[in-house]
C-alpha cells in the first residue's frame, strides 16, 4: 500500500507578506519619476493604491490653487502602469519564477508601454493628498485596458478619471 501524498506545506505569513512586499518596493522604487512626484503605494491583498502626498511643488495654479493637471495625468498613468506590471509580476513571484529582491532601478521589469491615455479632469485637485486605484479592465499576451478613479477627501467624490489601453512586454 502506498502512503498517502505529502501536501507541501503553506508558507508563514510573515514570508508571504515581506515577499510581496519587497517586490513592490523595488516596482515603486525603481521608476525616477514616480521618485520625483513622491507617489507611494499601499498593498492590501492584491489590491494596490497609490499615494501622491500633497507638495507646493505639484500645484499648477498658484491662484486656486490647483494640482497641476500634467501631475494629475502623470498619477493616474503611474497608477495604471504599477497595477497593470503588478498583476503581470503577481504570477511570476508567486510561482518562484521571479525573485523579488532583485527588483529597484539597476533590474527592473519591462514595464508595459502606453498606446493611449484619455483623461477626464473632474474638478479641481485641491492642495492636499491624493489617492488612485486602478482595475486591469482586459489583460491579453500582447494588449491591456486599465481604469484609473482619483479622489482626495472621500472616495466616491472623484476629481479625475482616466482609462488607458498598453502595449504589455514581451516575456
Amino acid at each position: 500500500m502506498t502512503p498517502p501524498p505529502k501536501h507541501k506545506r503553506p508558507e508563514p505569513v510573515e514570508v508571504v507578506k515581506h515577499r510581496r512586499d519587497v517586490a513592490l518596493a523595488g516596482l515603486v522604487g525603481g521608476v525616477p519619476y514616480v521618485q520625483f512626484l513622491g507617489i507611494q503605494v499601499e498593498r492590501h491583498g492584491d489590491e494596490l493604491t497609490a499615494i501622491l502626498p500633497f507638495d507646493e511643488k505639484l500645484i499648477g495654479n498658484p491662484m486656486l490653487p490647483a494640482i497641476h493637471g500634467g501631475v494629475t495625468a502623470a498619477f493616474l498613468e503611474t497608477a495604471a502602469v504599477i497595477q497593470l506590471s503588478w498583476s503581470t509580476l503577481w504570477e511570476d513571484m508567486e510561482s518562484g519564477a521571479l525573485d523579488p529582491s532583485t527588483l529597484g532601478p539597476e533590474h527592473m521589469p519591462y514595464l508595459p508601454k502606453t498606446i493611449d491615455f484619455s483623461i477626464d479632469y473632474l474638478r479641481s485637485g485641491l492642495p492636499r493628498d491624493a489617492y488612485a486605484r486602478a482595475r486591469v479592465v482586459r489583460q491579453g499576451r500582447r494588449y491591456a485596458s486599465v481604469h484609473v478613479e482619483a479622489w482626495q477627501d472621500q472616495r466616491g467624490k472623484l476629481y479625475a478619471q482616466a482609462t488607458g489601453h498598453f502595449l504589455m512586454p514581451s516575456p
